[in-house]
């Protein structure tokens, strides 16, 4: 083989190999790949892995479907009150559907976040400052921007490019005139003072509050072991009371008892001397009578003094019955 042989098979080789190592490309994964021959968008997509495209004619892009964050920064923004301030950054949190890339890469280009989130953030953002003053803006309202932000871009979102999530949106506290900063950062301190004092008033109540209520507690102690102290010396009088009747009711019982045997005994007293003072028992009376005498006297009418009543009585009773008998 001759020397040009050979020098035209060596450049044939290496136009193949320059023309291999540009159609080999690589896709990452989370990626899908779009194509352009002459400009225009090819309706071909790839997945993660490698693929092969015409040189020089065909070229790609890779376009992230998984979650991404967006920063935009330095956002200028003018108040209702012709105050202008700058947002240092704004992030924004999304994620396109793999289905949706190639629509969306045809209507906005593979740079779809400049149209469809970065220019959105600044319109935003200006359209929401327009309608606030500074305080709402800087202090009022600022913890509302990124809930406001997010629902706002995913509702152009969903209608403009459906397939494109907003996942989140963060929002840095925005840069104000020199002058109107420390103008807020003396009334913070001033509000900061306030809450300080006003925190000491409440610990001062509340350590008020504690002493009011063990008052009130210990008053209620003592009022439960006076009422517990004086209803047990109620009890005490109570059953004194009781145990002073009882022994009441006894001692009448007992007297009455006594009264009651006593006056049985006088009663049976009084049927036995009845029964007993018969005339057989008069008349022995007299002549136990007369024995005991050493001087009898003898008559019709001797003086009582000189007998017994008991005997006098016995003989009257019997002289008056012997004069019944007789009449």
């Amino acid at each position: 083989m001759s020397q040009s042989g050979l020098a035209g098979m060596g450049v044939a080789l290496g136009l193949t190999a320059l023309f291999v190592n540009f159609s080999i490309h690589k896709i990452e994964e989370g990626h899908v790949g779009v194509y352009y021959r002459g400009g225009a968008l090819l309706s071909t997509t790839s997945s993660p892995g490698y693929h092969f495209m015409v040189p020089i004619i065909t070229s790609f892009r890779s376009v992230q479907t998984t979650l991404q964050t967006d920063e935009v920064k330095n956002v200028p923004c003018g108040t209702s009150g012709g105050v202008m301030i700058y947002f240092d950054r704004v992030e924004v949190v999304n994620k396109l559907d793999s289905y949706a890339v190639f629509d969306i890469v045809r209507n906005y280009t593979a740079d779809y976040d400049k149209t469809l989130i970065y220019n959105k953030i600044h319109h935003e953002l200006n359209q929401f400052c327009s309608v606030h003053n500074l305080q709402e803006v800087y202090i009022d309202l600022f913890d509302q921007i990124d809930e406001n932000l997010r629902t706002a871009l995913q509702k152009d979102l969903t209608t403009l490019a459906p397939g494109l999530h907003v996942q989140a949106v963060r929002v840095t506290k925005p840069k104000i005139p020199e002058v109107i900063r420390k103008n807020y950062e003396a009334m913070e301190a001033e509000k900061t003072k306030l809450l300080i004092s006003i925190q000491k008033q409440k610990v001062v109540e509340k350590e008020a509050e504690t002493e009011r209520k063990k008052a009130v507690i210990e008053a209620e102690k003592k009022a439960q072991v006076s009422k517990i102290e004086w209803e047990q010396k109620i009890t005490e009088k109570e059953s004194q009371k009781k145990i002073s009747q009882i022994e009441d009711d006894t001692h009448v019982a007992k007297e009455k008892a006594k009264a009651d045997a006593e006056f049985y005994k006088v009663q049976k007293e009084i049927e036995a001397n009845s029964k007993k003072l018969s005339k057989e028992f008069l008349e022995l009376a007299k002549y136990q009578s007369i024995a005991q005498n050493t001087k009898i006297y003898f008559g019709d009418n001797i003086p009582s003094m000189f007998m017994d009543p008991l005997i006098t009585a016995a003989a009257s009773a019997v002289r008056e019955e012997k004069e019944q008998k007789k009449a």
